[in-house]
């Protein structure tokens, strides 16, 4: 008849090693700090589970029947791997170990990210740090299929298909906080000397318009400004924008984070509108992950981050 499950445990398998290596119960109470009526006890309980006796005296001391030798080898394997994941465990909540997997979107590389992993690296060099590029609703999805462990997302107030809306459900999304919208005008535009534009002043432009979210985040905005963009040319690349908009051939609205990934910005000048406009960053995690020491720290220090660059 097989054994329960209930009938060996760490701790008489840890009687078990001690008396298999210090050859006298005495000897083994005193090396593991308990009294020799206890480990006696616990022995004689044992033997009792397991239906077999472990022991046998020899003179004043005892020794280790053949399934006692039995055990005590298994005892070695299973305390050696406890006290592994013991150290293993302690690892990960010194931080001295872990895996992070991140994903962001395209201005988050060039941004937060690189600061992102140059603060841990800094502060935790034991952490792994992986990273995929991917725009919101797939690095949603990476996280739901657990491939990524956090993602870095944005979303505009009024999308009418928000990731941490709908795909997000059951995920833990929290606010990093706004990443300030703005316009690009040419050099020498007529609304360049003021310190903020009205979207509704530029109906007559030709646009640039972004990646799909952004056109639709341009589209909405106007829309509320009375009326409908002439968007003229589309790329997803912001150098491309600041080039198109530098030649004079169009005006566009960026994010601060993507304004800031890119370099010189020569032919252009950047101003706020008027009212201000925004898109809101989120992290995206599984449920009850920032339980975990390593994913925890990594969202502390992205909060941090986002924090300081607003």
């Amino acid at each position: 008849m097989p054994l329960a499950d209930s009938a060996l445990d760490s701790h008489s398998l840890r009687i078990v090693q001690a008396l298999a290596e210090h050859g006298s119960i005495t000897a083994a109470a005193r090396a593991l700090g308990y009294s020799q009526p206890a480990v006696s006890q616990q022995l004689k309980r044992l033997e009792l589970r397991v239906g077999l006796a472990l022991v046998e005296r020899v003179g004043r001391g005892v020794r280790l029947t053949e399934a006692g030798r039995l055990l005590a080898r298994h005892a070695r394997t299973v305390t050696g791997a406890l006290n592994a994941a013991a150290g293993d465990l302690a690892e990960l909540q010194g931080l001295r170990a872990g895996l992070v997997r991140v994903a962001a979107f395209p201005s988050a590389s060039a941004t937060i990210v690189p600061r992102l992993l140059a603060d841990l690296g800094r502060r935790h060099p034991g952490l792994s740090i992986t990273y995929v590029e991917a725009e919101p609703p797939e690095a949603v999805a990476l996280v739901r299929e657990n491939r990524v462990d956090l993602a870095i997302t944005f979303s505009y107030p009024g999308d009418l298909v928000d990731p941490h809306r709908d795909s997000a459900e059951g995920l833990s999304v929290t606010t990093l906080g706004r990443d300030e919208v703005l316009l690009v005008v040419p050099a020498g535009h007529r609304f360049g000397d003021a310190e903020s534009i009205d979207l509704g002043d530029l109906a007559g432009e030709r646009w640039i318009g972004g990646c799909p979210r952004c056109r639709g985040h341009l589209l909405e905005l106007c829309e509320r400004r009375g009326f409908v963009p002439d968007i003229s040319y589309e790329t997803d690349n912001v150098a491309a924008v600041f080039g198109m908009v530098g030649a004079g051939i169009g005006v566009a609205v960026l994010p601060t984070l993507a304004i800031d990934s890119v370099g010189a910005r020569s032919g252009v000048l950047i101003r706020p509108t008027r009212p201000g406009e925004y898109r809101t960053l989120h992290a995206v995690t599984a449920d009850g992950a920032i339980g975990v020491p390593a994913l925890g720290e990594t969202l502390r220090a992205l909060a941090s981050l986002t924090v300081s660059a607003r």
